[in-house]
């Protein structure tokens, strides 16, 4: 007998670059995703974050274990451009992760381009509708 909705650690191996993002998702490559993502030089994974208000420094574990490989971190915060809690921007700083943070839409046209110019960039993207 089911007993539920099981969440598994969704993953993506590839670098694709983002073909469409909105209705509360994306999609690359062969793949689509609903909800937040985390674009890493190991490949995408889904990312537990709901919103702005849910990220704390523990959502940045994956990218944190992936550090040395990461030149550049751009963090999409949504509809609109929004501030992180400045503790969590401070503390990834100080692991010596460079941070742009911007609203989702330009947070995918610029890791798209950084993608095709083979840039070691990673993204933790919030959906939008």
């Amino acid at each position: 007998m089911a007993t539920g909705l099981e969440m598994v650690d969704a993953f993506y191996p590839g670098h694709d670059p983002i073909d469409y993002y909105g209705d509360g998702g994306f999609r690359f490559g062969p793949m689509s995703h609903q909800g937040a993502v985390m674009f890493l030089p190991s490949g995408i994974r889904r990312w537990d974050v709901t919103g702005l208000n849910d990220i704390a420094l523990n959502s940045f574990d994956k990218i944190l274990a992936e550090k040395e490989d990461i030149e550049i971190l751009l963090i999409g915060t949504g509809q609109q451009m929004s501030f992180l809690n400045r503790s969590v921007t401070d503390a990834l700083r100080k692991q010596g992760i460079k941070i742009e943070v911007m609203d989702t839409s330009a947070a995918v046209g610029t890791l798209n381009i950084l993608l095709s110019e083979g840039r070691a960039v990673a993204a933790a993207l919030l959906p939008v509708d």
